[in-house]
Parts: C-alpha cells; sequence; structure tokens
C-alpha cells in the first residue's frame, strides 16, 4: 500500500470515528428545560410563561398551586399571594428534564372577593368607605358562609340577588328571600358610591325598617338599565343629592338603577367579570323571580 492509499484511509477512518462519536452525542444528550416569565406581582396575578427549551417534543407545568398545563407557554393565573414552586418538564420520547423556579405573589392592595358561579366567576373590590359592610362580608366568605346559596331573586334589567342561607338545597319553587344570619347592619350611604351597573349593594328590609339598615347576609348586584344626564338631574332634584362627573360619566357609560342610591348601602363592584352579571340576569325564571335552574354560588377572600 503507497503513501497516497494510507492517507486516504486515514481520513475515511477519521470520518467514520466523527460520525460515530455524533451519533453518541445525540443519542445520549436530553431535553434541555429552560423559561423566563414576566406578568403582575399582586393576587390574582396573571403570569405570562416564556419556554426557550431545546430538544423536546412536548412540555407539562406545575404552577405549584395545584393546575397543570401542556401549553408550550402558557398564561396562568394565581389566586392567591405566596410563594409557588413552578416546574417545567421538557420531554423527548422517554428523556425528561425538569426545571423549577419560585414566584413570590404579593397580597392584594385592595379588599377583593372572587364569586364563583356556573356561568363564571367575578372579582368584586369591597370599599374601605363602607367598613362595616366590608368587614362583614368578608368574615361570612372566610366562614364559607355563601358557599352552596343560591341567586334566588333574578330581574333583568334590574339586578341578581343572593346571600338568603336558606336558600342552600331549597326545594323548587321554595320561597326565599326572608332568611339572614340573625342581624343586621346599619346603614352606610357614601356620595362616592352609586348604583351603576356592578355595583355591590346589600339588601334590607322595607317596612318598618327606616333607618335602613342592611340584611346581615344578603345582596344584590347591579344589571340595570341604560341612564341619562336628564333621569340623573331629576333624581338630584328629588333626593336632594348631588352627582359628581365621575358617576355621572360611570351611569352614562355603563347604566344602572340610580332611584336606588341613599336607599341601600353600596359596598363594592365588580371589576372583573361583569359579563357574568348579564348572564345570570338572563337567566329564565318562575312567578317569583326565582331561576328556573339554580344559579350556585361560592365566594373566596383573595388575600
Amino acid at each position: 500500500m503507497n503513501k497516497s492509499h494510507r492517507s486516504m484511509d486515514m481520513r475515511r477512518l477519521l470520518v467514520y470515528f466523527a460520525l460515530i462519536s455524533s451519533m453518541i452525542i445525540a443519542g445520549c444528550s436530553r431535553p434541555s428545560a429552560i423559561f423566563t416569565y414576566r406578568g403582575q406581582s399582586q393576587a390574582p396575578a396573571i403570569v405570562q410563561f416564556e419556554n426557550i427549551s431545546e430538544k423536546a417534543t412536548s412540555f407539562e407545568w406545575k404552577f405549584g398551586d395545584g393546575d397543570t398545563s401542556m401549553q408550550v407557554s402558557p398564561q396562568h393565573r394565581f389566586m392567591e399571594s405566596g410563594e409557588y414552586t413552578v416546574a417545567l418538564t421538557a420531554i423527548d420520547g422517554k428523556k425528561r428534564r425538569t426545571t423549577e423556579k419560585i414566584i413570590k405573589i404579593e397580597p392584594p392592595k385592595f379588599c377583593l372577593v372572587e364569586l364563583q358561579t356556573d356561568f363564571g366567576n367575578m372579582i368584586i373590590q369591597l370599599d374601605d368607605a363602607t367598613p362595616e359592610h366590608r368587614d362583614n362580608f368578608l368574615k361570612l366568605a372566610d366562614e364559607e358562609f355563601f358557599d352552596s346559596l343560591l341567586f334566588h331573586r333574578v330581574i333583568n334589567g334590574f339586578m341578581i340577588q343572593g346571600g338568603d342561607p336558606v336558600s342552600k338545597n331549597a326545594r323548587p319553587n321554595q320561597s326565599l328571600g326572608a332568611g339572614g344570619p340573625g342581624y343586621t347592619l346599619p346603614a352606610e350611604f357614601v356620595d362616592t358610591l352609586a348604583h351603576v351597573k356592578g355595583a355591590l349593594a346589600a339588601a334590607r328590609r322595607g317596612a318598618g325598617n327606616p333607618q335602613k339598615r342592611s340584611s346581615g347576609s344578603q345582596f344584590y348586584i347591579v344589571q340595570g338599565r341604560p341612564v341619562n344626564d336628564a333621569q340623573l338631574n331629576r333624581l338630584e332634584a328629588q333626593k336632594g343629592i348631588r352627582y359628581s362627573k365621575k358617576i355621572r360619566e360611570a351611569y352614562k357609560k355603563l347604566g344602572g338603577t340610580p332611584f336606588l342610591d341613599q336607599e341601600y348601602t353600596v359596598f363594592g363592584y365588580v371589576i372583573e367579570g361583569l359579563e357574568v352579571v348579564d348572564e345570570i340576569a338572563n337567566a329564565r325564571t318562575n312567578q317569583s323571580d326565582r331561576p328556573l335552574e339554580d344559579v350556585i354560588m361560592k365566594v373566596r377572600v383573595i388575600k
């Protein structure tokens, strides 16, 4: 064998070993699991995850609050404050690689509750200007008082009402609306709070209640109808009140039930999920305004 032939065989051998080495490396390589995230830091916090993993064909996410996802780059909402260990597993066949990061969610700045229904969920902000109603609602929610109660009175174009403890497991067509926790609350009328669409207000007994004390548990959420300046002007004259520019604009934009102002205590507003009010208000009802199919609620304090 001459020198040139030996040189050619050596090059072929080197190429062969390089090919074998690359196949071994490729066969032993595992997918990488890498991600970043951005978003809100206060509950309820929406966080967007960005998946920058490599050599993976599928993914598994665990968000540390019991929820999971198989999306590539999911968005997730953390409803409560705390530290959450988020785990991403990158998968390629039988090969898996997992990485974890701790995400810290701070408590909300305001008093927030989540009202859950089969029609969707609402986030409600309780107002600090009505401390007795605010604290009472928070207490009842923490005690799970509202869980499994019904929206027992629903009037399309007006409001949806619930919070009667008698409504829990109520029979079809059972008369509802007279129950409560055994106490009432003093009225807290505030000029800055009005019955615009999405307002959370306390129900109350009408007759024999000159102080307009609120029910300890029954509440309603305003749906209402369109409102214009002429209606507000007329109510100002009748009630001796004065609407701020902000409230006027809210009424004209959202509608509401301004004739209830200074009659029933408003103590919060739906800040997310206003469409759920419309969905519930559209439910078919009987002659007592009770939905034919039960609309069940659950209320959780967002901490």
